[in-house]
């Protein structure tokens, strides 16, 4: 009698949790550590039923683990990467979700006298510091969005990293957190996302140096892992979450994400 009240209670379980909904988005440590799953995973789930799962690793990580089919969605911000992703037919359609942008920091006291509007200039004057006394840049180095775009500006400021790396420049291989971490510690400059920065507590002496250029614009996007590649995607629940996050509903939540009063990100999914 006990082994079969055993063996329905193991039968039951496996019901319940075969028919439990869940979801795995792969996503950046930017949206993870800025707060913003916390504040719009909970309404929807309690709307949809829907348990979401978040993988946070830098862009380039979260495309390749999408990429592998280990996760049904993938929202990160590198739209060049994200548009070959599809191209190559690993993802079904891009969608526009919210921007914020990209801010350089750095020590109070700006040895290299970065602070403007200009990014390229303000990697210039880092750059242009005599080596032996060049000021510390801490670099996420993780193929991360935030990696790939700090790699644009060095490039757009004409400074070739391989030829002038050195001890000054230090890759963490890290997410936002940990590398912001690392350059308060060392009081030194880091190229970071704003909604990050807002949430990040460890200051120490940081500040925001350059901001206000229209390059440090950081769009996000979404996209279902394509099912034709990946029979095993969640296609109709990892839809609902991308429908969901690019509805009024959806959009009106993420802006409404606030730390102090100041927003982290900006809605703009396409009607």
């Amino acid at each position: 009698m006990i082994g079969k009240t055993l063996a329905a209670c193991a039968l039951l379980f496996h019901l319940a949790h075969a028919s439990e909904r869940v979801i795995t988005v792969a996503s950046t440590t930017s949206t993870e550590q800025s707060g913003l799953f916390a504040h719009i995973l909970p309404p929807f789930e309690k709307e949809t039923g829907i348990k979401v799962r978040v993988v946070a690793l830098g862009t380039g990580q979260a495309l390749d683990t999408a990429r592998r089919g280990d996760a049904d969605v993938a929202f990160v911000h590198d739209k060049a990467a994200e548009e070959k992703f599809v191209a190559e037919g690993y993802g079904v359609k891009r969608y526009e979700v919210m921007y914020n942008d990209f801010i350089l920091l750095g020590p109070r006291n700006d040895p290299a006298k970065t602070a403007g509007k200009d990014i390229t200039e303000g990697l210039r004057r880092i750059a242009a510091v005599d080596g032996a006394s060049r000021p510390a840049f801490v670099s996420r180095g993780d193929k991360s969005g935030t990696h790939a775009a700090e790699l644009r500006f060095w490039k757009a400021a004409g400074v070739d990293l391989d030829t002038i790396r050195g001890p000054w420049y230090r890759d963490t291989g890290s997410g936002m957190g940990p590398s912001l971490n690392m350059a308060s510690s060392t009081n030194a400059y880091i190229l970071a996302d704003r909604g990050t920065w807002l949430a990040f507590k460890n200051r120490g002496e940081l500040a925001v140096l350059v901001e206000g250029d229209s390059r440090l614009f950081n769009q996000y996007g979404v996209m279902l892992v394509n099912p034709a590649r990946h029979p095993h995607v969640h296609k109709d629940d990892g839809q609902r979450f991308i429908d969901w996050l690019v509805s009024p509903a959806g959009q009106k939540i993420i802006a409404d994400f606030k730390i102090g009063g100041q927003q982290l990100f900006f809605p703009n999914a396409k009607p």
